[in-house]
């Protein structure tokens, strides 16, 4: 049985501390999914993959999101906040763990179990974590408490590939890598294992991480909050309600949440490519996601210092909607040689270079409009939510078909459809209340 409170009635200091053990949560969070980027070449040499091969990982990693987010709001009813995310930390550890028999046998269906099984974990504690942080503390301040998760989730972006990188790659390994084709199938197997098994000494590190972040958690001062709180009003208002589909502002967030977090994806994960195109090499180009999620943490500060004294939160929601539309436009309209940052290139570059500024109060804005009245449904709500982070895994595998038949830069047009459903969201379908 769990003793759950009202958010409202903890003191200063134990929201403060709450909010700073969520930020280490989404730290987590951002550290291990953004280690991706590096998997995903680095699978493809060490398994001699092909492209569509190596795209699994990120595939298998999100897809875990649709399968898992509701048995983990079912999780999270029976067991509470707390030993929920206990229990997504140890399967995020166990996850961690299969990267050793994987590595020793070099089995790539092994590693997406693995990938697979932490993204499970990470279903668990996003379910657990983003209602959480939405409700500790007053409402209108929702998206500022978002936008401070927001920017420790970043910043274990911009470091996690740098420090799994420097774990797992030797300054040789460009020779090596070149050598690879030509060397006969027994010394090349010989040396794809070895290869391989860099990543059992950092994976058994972060195995052990996880586990005793876990039991930290669960030893915790976190407080299990009462998240399906409802007024008389309220109480009134969904006493005819059985299922999480009735309340129209959920179910189009989640829809909101597929689009943002695909739109987000394809703009950092393309942006390498759509810069090769135009003739820029790999070495210079690799640092334009850095500045992607540069401009998303400047969104975040921004927000933090103005909501909700000088803006309300939905007002910059939609502004950065509005945003969106109008940087993807761009993207897909201008031409014409520019040079910025010591790079010259096209402009519309850096058009898709802004959306990080556009994408970063986006999540936040929809996340308390989507939870907004759902009470004891808060919940199931959260999982729905979740379910849409899917759009990780889908949005660019549909890009990526576009690009192939239209273009790497008219299969951008894609993105004016995502953030058109999301301007509809942030100024009317969130206040849809019944079908």
């Amino acid at each position: 049985m769990n003793t759950s409170i009202d958010s409202r009635t903890l003191s200063s200091r134990d929201t403060t501390i709450s909010i700073a053990i969520i930020g280490v949560l989404f730290f987590v969070f951002g550290f291990v999914t953004w280690v991706n980027a590096i998997l995903i070449p680095y699978f493809k040499i060490a398994c001699e993959l092909t492209n569509f091969q190596s795209y699994l990982v990120a595939f298998a990693f999100y897809i875990s999101y649709l399968v898992m987010s509701v048995p983990a709001s079912l999780l999270l009813k029976k067991v509470g906040f707390k030993r929920g995310m206990m229990v997504g930390f140890f399967t995020m550890s166990l996850g961690a763990m299969i990267f050793i028999p994987a590595a020793l046998s070099r089995a790539y269906l092994v590693f997406l179990t693995g990938l697979f099984t932490i993204g499970v974990g990470l279903a668990i504690l996003q379910t657990a974590a983003n209602p959480y942080i939405t409700v500790l503390g007053p409402h209108d301040r929702a998206a500022q408490r978002i936008s401070i998760m927001g920017i420790c989730n970043k910043m274990a972006g911009i470091l996690a590939p740098l420090l799994f990188a420097a774990a797992i790659l030797r300054p040789t390994d460009s020779d090596l890598f070149k050598q690879l084709p030509t060397m006969e199938p027994s010394v090349r197997a010989a040396a794809l294992d070895a290869l391989i098994r860099r990543v059992i000494v950092p994976y058994s590190v972060v195995s052990v991480v996880l586990m005793g972040l876990g039991l930290l958690i669960w030893r915790s001062p976190l407080p299990e909050i009462d998240t399906e709180q409802e007024s008389d009003d309220l109480a009134i208002a969904n006493a005819d309600k059985t299922s999480i589909l009735q309340f129209p502002q959920a179910v189009l967030g989640a829809v909101a949440i597929f689009f943002h977090v695909g739109a987000q994806v394809v703009a950092i994960d393309t942006v390498i490519g759509y810069a090769t195109s135009m003739g820029l090499s790999i070495l210079e180009a690799k640092v334009f996601p850095s500045y992607i999620l540069t401009a998303t943490i400047t969104g975040y500060i921004i927000g933090i210092s103005a909501i909700p004294k000088w803006i309300r939160q939905v007002n910059a929601f939609r502004i950065c909607t509005f945003l969106g539309l109008i940087f993807s436009l761009l993207l897909l309209t201008t031409s014409g040689r520019v040079t910025l940052l010591g790079h010259t290139t096209d402009i519309s570059l850096w058009f898709l270079i802004s959306l990080g500024l556009a994408n970063s109060l986006i999540w936040a804005g929809i996340w308390p409009l989507a939870l907004d009245g759902l009470g004891r449904f808060t919940k199931v709500g959260a999982s729905l939510l979740i379910m849409g982070l899917c759009g990780n895994a889908l949005m660019p595998l549909v890009y990526g078909h576009f690009a192939d038949v239209y273009g790497t830069k008219l299969a951008y047009w894609l993105l004016p459809v995502c953030y058109s459903y999301l301007i509809f969201y942030a100024g009317y379908g969130h206040t849809i209340r019944r079908w």
